[in-house]
């Protein structure tokens, strides 16, 4: 079957925290994005903010809009774990990991990599789970404390202490904020001294693209308020600073031809476990049926996804250009990505996570592309 061209002109988002700490003159890191020579870096992660997205709702982020920017494609899976983990390595999921939203992890199942609970019945994995085991790569944060920067990271004070962020975010100093104001002045306060690097979250957009759909009015809505925290963050960045704002994904609506897999006896022969989401699902093959299920998924979905051989997606780069031992059997026997506005729900098994109007994941541009923004200070 056709595979999707990968845009290889365009960065990723992997090269961000490389990039800045390049800029910052860390040692064993380059300037691939064009900071230039900076004492003073942050960047600023809106969760959800697609290139697209912005490019049709520029009026209502005016001072987003208004400045420098370019694409940054994030990498397959496009969502949240793997663009998360790939702002704090400085690789693809490849090499990170976090190959999903969900993946299984050889002795343990199928991690719910944002919860750190089986997936689906919810199991808590807190305890026999460690993230230095799912994660084994250093930090961007602890080489850049180790090098001597002054290094924070601000997000949700409820995020503080989970697995994911352990395993991707570990080696600053954490602030745990509340609201878009104290994320702003943790921000300004984070960067008051020469030599500091500092990364903030935002996760709301994203939540109203799942919620009301990217682009609804209360989509809309919350860009405005996002658009507002960038003009605060970039009014108090100090001389010698300059803010980077990326994204982890894009979004887009399902139309009327997402399949139900759980509703589809087919789809599930043969099939030992699923994981992934809706628009990248990995399938993983009860043993001896790798191309029999290979064969229905491609029959069943047809033209609604790109259907492969976990050896075919590797040789694509779908996970980077390299992907390392302990992560190869991570990825399904057989991976699926949608294509167009489908989908591949999970009614029965993951009924909320099947009930949200927006999705993302796969490979469309819609989902992979997302903004560089660069502000300097005034």
């Amino acid at each position: 079957m056709d595979k999707p061209m990968l845009d290889a002109g365009t960065p990723l988002l992997a090269e961000v925290t490389p990039s800045a700490l390049g800029a910052l003159g860390v040692a064993g890191f380059a300037d691939t994005l064009g900071f230039g020579s900076r004492v003073r870096v942050g960047v600023l992660l809106v969760d959800g903010l697609g290139w697209d997205l912005l490019a049709d709702h520029a009026a209502d982020a005016p001072v987003l809009s208004g400045l420098p920017r370019r694409p940054l494609r994030v990498g397959y899976p496009a969502t949240t774990a793997a663009g998360l983990a790939a702002i704090g390595t400085g690789v693809a999921s490849g090499e990170h990991g976090l190959v999903g939203y969900s993946f299984d992890l050889p002795g343990v199942g199928v991690l719910n990599a944002l919860r750190w609970r089986r997936h689906p019945d919810g199991e808590d994995l807190h305890d026999r789970v460690r993230p230095a085991e799912v994660q084994r790569l250093p930090t961007t944060f602890a080489r850049a404390a180790e090098a001597g920067l002054t290094t924070t990271v601000v997000s949700s004070a409820s995020f503080a202490d989970r697995p994911l962020t352990r395993a991707v975010l570990s080696g600053g100093s954490y602030v745990g904020v509340h609201a878009l104001g104290d994320l702003a002045a943790a921000m300004s306060s984070a960067l008051s001294s020469p030599g500091s690097f500092c990364y903030a979250y935002h996760g709301d957009l994203d939540f109203m693209g799942h919620l009301h759909g990217p682009g609804s009015l209360p989509w809309r809505m919350q860009l405005r308020q996002v658009d507002r925290l960038v003009e605060s963050v970039v009014e108090n960045l100090p001389p010698g600073a300059v803010l980077a704002v990326v994204a982890d994904h894009g979004m887009v609506t399902l139309d009327g031809s997402a399949v139900d897999v759980d509703a589809e006896p087919a789809l599930t022969a043969g099939v030992r476990a699923l994981a992934g989401e809706v628009r990248a699902r990995h399938v993983y093959a009860e043993s001896g049926a790798v191309d029999d299920v290979l064969t229905t998924w491609r029959e069943v979905l047809g033209d609604r996804a790109w259907v492969l051989h976990r050896d075919d997606a590797v040789e694509a780069g779908w996970f980077g250009p390299v992907v390392a031992p302990h992560v190869l059997p991570r990825i399904g026997d057989v991976v699926a990505a949608a294509r167009g506005r489908a989908g591949m729900l999970r009614k029965t098994c993951e009924p909320k996570e099947s009930a949200l109007v927006g999705q993302h994941g796969s490979l469309s541009p819609a989902e992979q592309l997302v903004p560089f923004v660069l502000a300097e200070a005034g």
